[in-house]
């Protein structure tokens, strides 16, 4: 199988009115059970959710606050799980809750850095 990851956006919210307990409760139950799901079928990677405090680095040691200052979507999280093919990674991600909140989902192959032939002892720490 190979690895794919799913890079979960939405957009960044001005102003608008934060979900209640309960509800951010029930979105929470929905994507454990969808993650459980993934790893019941044997396609679980890793994933982790990606939080607002951050720093981002650019050309010329310019170094802003946040990771997505100047953007309209957030990165909200990734997973990766695994696959046959990048087909079989997007029939998983179509039931994935962030798209019925209105967020989108990028699903993208993954390469092992063992597999890059340009540097194949790269991780070798001799």
């Amino acid at each position: 199988m190979n690895e794919f990851m799913m890079i979960f956006r939405n957009e960044k919210s001005n102003g608008s009115q934060p979900p209640s307990a309960e509800q951010m409760q029930a979105v929470m139950k929905e994507w454990q059970t969808w993650i459980k799901d993934i790893a019941t079928k044997g396609n679980y990677g890793s994933t982790n959710r990606l939080l607002s405090e951050g720093k981002t680095l650019k050309p010329g040691n310019v170094v802003s606050d946040g990771p997505y200052a100047e953007v309209k979507e957030v990165v909200g999280g990734y997973l990766v799980v695994k696959a046959n093919s990048l087909e079989d990674a997007v029939a998983i991600a179509e039931s994935c809750p962030n798209i019925k909140y209105g967020g989108s989902v990028e699903v993208r192959s993954v390469m092992s850095i063992d597999d890059d032939y340009k540097s194949p002892n790269f991780l070798d720490q001799k």
